[in-house]
């Protein structure tokens, strides 16, 4: 049977998840510039709206996600990118981790790394930035400790999804495949190989992320 053209690499709830999370960290993002840089907040002005944009944004962080947890596809992704195994430190090791010799799975170690770095920094985000609005009967000393966790880490975050969003334009088909749920075959064996073996026709995940498919842990074994 001929392997078909193209590969099912997302479902609808779980591009869905992303690009809600994505919409709402954005709209973070751009509110936290527009209130901590001078010149931004002189040329936007209406402070109070940019407040309660950045405070309801923050607040819905989570729902994509929690939502998405309604999802079997969503959960399964969630413990693909929880799990971190030997061909994964393989492929940080290797200088030629792209040449798609290592089986690696569905996610790469690096946005493995990525989405537990995001995950954290939203539930603590939320955490200190409504001990920051809601907190105001709270010790000083707390409601300044979180403020100062609360910039700091928005700043890192900011960095993260400006790093994000480079290896994403470098990469036409990974975009296409958030974009439309399919990825071509050839891309799949070359950046996921592991995947790629155990994805069949109608586009169902793959091997263990990080463990390699199992011809090829077969293989291992017979050298």
């Amino acid at each position: 049977m001929r392997r078909p053209a193209e590969l099912l690499r997302f479902t609808r709830a779980q591009r869905w998840v992303h690009r809600g999370t994505a919409v709402l960290m954005g709209a973070c993002l751009v509110t936290a510039a527009i209130l901590y840089i001078g010149p931004l907040s002189v040329l936007v002005g209406r402070r109070g709206v940019v407040v309660w944009v950045h405070v309801v944004a923050g607040l819905a962080l989570p729902v994509p996600v929690l939502l998405g947890w309604l999802s079997a596809a969503v959960r399964a992704d969630a413990g693909e990118l929880n799990r971190f195994g030997p061909v994964d430190w393989q492929w940080l090791r290797s200088p030629d981790r792209r040449a798609g010799g290592i089986p690696i799975g569905k996610f790469n170690p690096g946005q493995k790394l990525y989405a537990a770095f995001i995950v954290g920094a939203i539930g603590v985000q939320l955490g200190t930035g409504v001990l920051m609005r809601y907190g105001q009967h709270w010790p000083l000393s707390l409601r300044t400790g979180a403020t100062f966790v609360h910039d700091w880490l928005a700043a890192a975050v900011g960095v993260a999804v400006i790093g994000h969003l480079y290896f994403a334009l470098r990469d036409g088909e990974a975009r296409a495949g958030m974009r439309t749920g399919r990825v071509s075959v050839g891309w799949a064996r070359r950046e996921h190989p592991g995947w790629a073996a155990g994805a069949g026709p109608a586009g169902t995940p793959g091997t263990d992320a990080g463990q390699p498919p199992p011809s090829a842990a077969s293989a291992s074994r017979s050298t």
